[in-house]
């Protein structure tokens, strides 16, 4: 069912083998610790408690962080950007007014012109069922009609 396996690859075969070589980690070489001598000898401060204790201290400068750097003004063009996003979200509902208006308008004709429609037709069939009831129409009587020679005999 399964093909037999064989334990090595046939002879014409070429076989690559790649083996990952380790990389070598930096070296690294710790920097040497300097002692740094102050610039002056601070002054010494005398802090008295409201117990009447004396602390005698350094007076520590803390160091001052940088000013935070001024922001940047808005660029006009993102002014711009959003006064027109806010310009069209208050557009944005009038137009679908202005489109619920129209639609409701469009229905509202078509209601008017079939509603006209069933009137003026109601008021045709009245018109041509009820002329033979009530005898209001005009009789014509045909008779026959003589021609001789271009000329009416009647």
């Amino acid at each position: 069912m399964h093909p037999a396996r064989t334990p090595a690859p046939p002879a014409g075969w070429a076989v690559d083998l790649h083996r990952p070589a380790p990389l070598t980690p930096a070296a690294v070489i710790p920097a040497p610790v300097m002692p740094v001598q102050p610039g002056a000898v601070p002054t010494v401060a005398s802090i008295v408690l409201p117990d009447g204790q004396v602390v005698t201290g350094y007076a520590i400068n803390h160091a001052q962080p940088e000013p935070l750097a001024t922001k940047p003004p808005v660029s006009r063009t993102a002014v711009n950007v959003a006064l027109g996003g806010v310009g069209f979200l208050a557009v944005s509902g009038g137009l679908l007014l202005l489109t619920t208006f129209i639609a409701a308008l469009t229905a509202l004709i078509t209601q008017l012109i079939t509603l006209a429609a069933v009137i003026f037709g109601g008021w045709i069939a009245v018109q041509v069922f009820s002329a033979n009831r009530h005898g209001a129409g005009t009789t014509v009587h045909i008779r026959k009609a003589i021609f001789k020679r271009n000329h009416f005999h009647g």
